[in-house]
């Protein structure tokens, strides 16, 4: 009959077994995944199975990152007595038609296994390596099959989520006998996960290993602790945050004849929060059991390791952007003070060339420069500094010779919306770059700038700013003509670029639009008390600031009808009323859809709170009657058009393009009239 390869779907439990069992008999080499990452992967289009008639011989597992345009290969696994028939080459190239739409696809493989001339035959290049989690901590080669798209950017990976684990799930990892069930905890040391998750450990750990009775287990665990990254949070605030646990415990009707055993999970849960980290893992059913508890009272995610193997990149995300912590907040930017300097030193961490004097007199010195240098700080509510950067125009480039971020619980948060700030800022100005010329930028801030389309320039961090809306030949030129600037090159585009290639370039290039791309547009309706909340239009009586007011993404919910949203699109924002006093029924500005999902009120809620306006309430005010689901629309980097485009305009537009318009609900709309509102929108005469 000939070999097969066939996508398995979730529906599909006898091929999805089989393809666990072939795994299985190869642990050594793959690294160990629990059935529900196959089930899940088969859910979303990830499991591709060889099949010789009714046996299988082999299968690829994906994952689809939904922030990162590749394909992340977990395993390829071909059975022994199969070998050297191009089982794996078929595999390989099916994934490449399959998603042809995405950059590449990348893999992790360890460097002894001595698969080199494998990867290489397969058509995989090697880009870097990382260091494994395991217990041997072996290095694992990266490597990378190209998709043949423009390679606009360095697809830099953001920095790995960091979980805590509790003392059951550390036995399982270092421990000299397992305990049953360990082999859940041990998916997470998997060669796959090894630069998307690092693992840490709180004071309490040292508390339960010095409990262990055995002293030959005792000594071992302590041993291995210098293996994990420990992080300790200041007592007070630990103490403080474990009595507000216990008696959300209390009140919520969770059994506390355990008495002592619940306070040292309760501490699991503090010092997690404390430490500005949201994601505590474990097996323990007591613990479980104050999932809620923690995740009200403290924003941490209580979870069995098998959930961060499955939603990696989604708790990644949570945890590193969490726009909805900053609105309402005393963020508030302001110039340094002259002769201040000396006292920020001890806010910015510093390097060694970079430290102390050193750093007081170079942001001294842009104070006295010739070029009249912007010295920025932005502040928490309390008053510390949380970030400084420092900007002119030169030219027609956007300098910064000096960023830095504070250590604090946003952080990442801060890091992003400050990137996306000063590409705002430069656009603003006419800009056609921004380059960040510190050589001594922030190791966080450097991660949210690769992943936000800047590249390695000169020592420092660049971006284009392609201020174009048009065909990929236009955009094409506008980014030559910025590139050049800058002593570079560009790519160059081609019209029908796939989706998931348009939406990175134009994250890259923003505020670039590639109109002749296959990236679909959409009209989104929402009502002004919304559109208030998210964007600030119609305006607060209390205006937020300028700096922090929108954020990068948020979430917007709706009925579940479908009506052919794809990802990633375009959304255009349209107030279908107005408020007492104001003026209604206009488009007020765009931003990129990321994702849609239709789920239950309450799922919708626990996975997207940290991103939306929306209480548990509301939502489920949303959501259909009958079902109880709503849709979620995940969406990021919304401009507000500095010219709202009224309902007569629309209408006009859409007669002179010879086009329906539909208004009432979530609707695609030709990529012509979104070109035709957004220059509107954007018309400065």
């Amino acid at each position: 009959m000939g070999i097969k390869i066939v996508p398995a779907s979730g529906t599909q439990a006898d091929m999805i077994e089989a393809a666990i069992a072939l795994g299985n008999r190869y642990t050594k080499t793959l690294g160990l995944l629990t059935p529900p990452v196959y089930q899940n992967a088969a859910d979303e289009g990830g499991l591709l199975i060889a099949v010789d008639g009714d046996e299988v011989i082999g299968y690829a597992l994906c994952g689809l990152p939904k922030r990162s345009p590749h394909v992340r290969l977990t395993h390829l696994c071909v059975a022994e007595e199969r070998r050297g028939e191009g089982v794996a080459r078929l595999l390989v190239e099916t994934i490449r038609t399959r998603y042809s739409q995405r950059l590449g696809i990348k893999v992790k493989c360890r460097r002894d296994y001595g698969l080199t001339e494998m990867w290489t035959s397969l058509g995989f290049v090697p880009r870097g390596e990382v260091r494994g989690r395991s217990k041997n901590g072996d290095d694992l080669d990266g490597w990378w099959h190209d998709h043949s798209h423009p390679d606009l950017f360095t697809d830099v990976e953001s920095d790995a989520l960091t979980i805590v684990v509790d003392h059951g799930v550390f036995a399982d990892l270092r421990g000299l006998t397992p305990s049953p069930g360990a082999l859940e905890s041990e998916a997470l040391e998997a060669g796959w996960l090894a630069d998307l998750v690092e693992l840490a450990f709180t004071p309490q750990l040292f508390r339960d290993v010095r409990e262990i009775a055995d002293a030959a287990e005792r000594k071992h665990q302590r041993a291995a602790l210098s293996g994990l990254r420990q992080i300790t949070p200041a007592s007070e605030p630990v103490a403080a945050r474990s009595r507000e646990l216990l008696e959300a415990a209390r009140g919520v009707g969770v059994d506390l004849s355990e008495g002592s055993e619940l306070e040292r999970r309760v501490r699991y849960v503090a010092e997690t929060s404390c430490a500005g980290l949201q994601v505590l893992v474990t097996r323990d059913p007591l613990l479980a059991g104050l999932a809620d508890v923690a995740w009200d009272i403290a924003g941490v995610r209580v979870v069995h390791p098998s959930v961060v193997t499955l939603h990696v990149d989604e708790l990644h995300q949570a945890q590193v952007y969490r726009p909805a912590d900053l609105m309402g907040t005393e963020f508030r930017v302001g110039e340094v003070a002259p002769g201040t300097e000396g006292e920020l030193v001890a806010f910015f961490d510093q390097s060694s060339s970079d430290n102390g004097s050193a750093f007081a007199r170079r942001l001294r010195g842009l104070a006295e420069d010739a070029v009249v240098w912007r010295r920025e700080l932005l502040r928490d509510g309390d008053g510390r500094p949380v970030a400084l950067y420092v900007w002119a125009m030169d030219g027609r480039t956007l300098t910064v010779p000096l960023l830095r971020t504070a250590t604090h619980r946003l952080e990442q948060t801060l890091a992003r919306q400050l990137l996306f700030g000063l590409k705002r800022l430069g656009r603003e100005r006419g800009a056609r770059a921004v380059h960040i010329s510190d050589a001594f930028i922030s190791p966080v801030a450097r991660a949210a700038a690769g992943s936000d389309g800047f590249f390695e320039h000169q020592g420092g961090q660049a971006a284009l700013l392609v201020d174009v809306i048009g065909t990929a030949d236009a955009v094409t030129q506008s980014a030559a003509e910025a590139a050049r600037g800058l002593g570079c090159t560009a790519t160059v585009l081609h019209t029908g670029l796939p989706a998931e290639v348009t939406g990175a370039v134009e994250r890259a290039w923003w505020p670039a639009k590639v109109m002749d791309s296959l990236m679909p547009s959409f009209m989104a309706p929402i009502k002004p008390r919304w559109s208030t909340e998210l964007f600030n239009v119609p305006a607060m009586l209390l205006p937020r600031s300028s700096e922090l007011g929108i954020s990068r993404e948020h979430v917007y919910y709706r009925s579940p009808g479908h009506r052919n949203e794809s990802v990633p699109g375009r959304l255009l924002w349209y107030v279908s009323e107005g408020l007492p006093g104001q003026d209604g029924q206009m488009v007020i500005g765009c931003s990129r859809l990321d994702e849609v999902v239709i789920d239950t009120a309450d799922t919708l809620f626990a996975r997207f709170e940290h991103l939306g306006v929306y209480g548990r309430a509301e939502v489920r005010e949303i959501a259909h009657e009958g079902s109880g689901r709503a849709m979620a629309l995940r969406f990021s980097d919304t401009e507000i058009f500095p010219k709202p485009v009224t309902l007569r305009q629309l209408k006009s537009f859409a007669g002179d393009l010879g086009l329906p318009l539909s208004l009432i609900s979530l609707t695609k709309i030709d990529n012509r009239l979104f070109q035709a509102i957004y220059e509107e929108g954007h018309r400065r005469t």
